[in-house]
């Protein structure tokens, strides 16, 4: 080969290299971009899964012990009782934040998304027994694999009952698309659209766990 092919060859833009299969944490079989999640219980983690070893750990599987499978239902209720002068006492310094109770922990976890990722917030837990009080249905959470996800927007606020790898999903979204000091338009834009697709396929219920 010729001098100016080689420096051809060598200065044309490499193919980008593929991109690893995502293999089931259980059994290896490789999987999809979409796929099922596995609560470790005492390691405190997510493990993505296969179908079939999902089905082992569904809540209507087979499994149990350390592990729990995450569900998919998601939930709003419709007639949410919080205003803000609760929402203050909850000590959230953001609009959006989710709740949930962790094997182990000796109270209810709270996280809000940011640009750094997921950060726990300092939850007022007698704020938070009020809340449920008034929301019964928000004390209903199976423990680990379940969230309540509570919007603030334009004085009024939401609450989606979510399985807990849809709150890391918002996580991803917002720390992927933030930007400067407030987090730019995209963000916000990423984070109605993902409000939207959660909304679509809720099934309305009753603070007091009536469908």
């Amino acid at each position: 080969m010729s001098g100016l092919g080689s420096l051809r060859r060598i200065s044309a833009p490499r193919p980008a290299p593929p991109t690893p299969e995502e293999r089931c944490d259980f059994c290896a079989a490789g999987i999809g971009e979409r796929h099922g999640h596995i609560a470790d219980l005492d390691q405190h983690r997510l493990l993505c899964v296969c179908r079939p070893c999902y089905l082992l750990f569904a809540p209507q599987g087979a499994g149990g012990g350390r592990y729990r499978g995450v569900g998919e239902e998601v939930r709003r209720v419709v007639d949410l009782v919080l205003d803000e002068t609760r929402w203050d006492a909850l000590r959230i310094p953001v609009d959006l934040a989710f709740f949930f109770e962790q094997t182990g922990a000796e109270q209810p976890l709270a996280f809000y998304p940011g640009p750094a990722g997921a950060t726990e917030s300092l939850l007022d837990l007698r704020a938070w027994v009020d809340v449920i009080r008034e929301n019964p249905v928000l004390g209903s959470l199976h423990s680990d694999v379940e969230a309540a996800l509570l919007r603030r927007r334009d004085g009024e606020f939401s609450c989606h009952l979510v399985p807990i790898d849809h709150c890391y999903e918002l996580v991803g979204i917002v720390r992927r698309s933030w930007t400067g000091l407030g987090g730019g338009p995209e963000v916000w834009r990423d984070i109605d659209a993902y409000f939207t697709a959660l909304e679509a396929r809720a099934v309305p219920v009753q603070r007091d766990g009536v469908r």
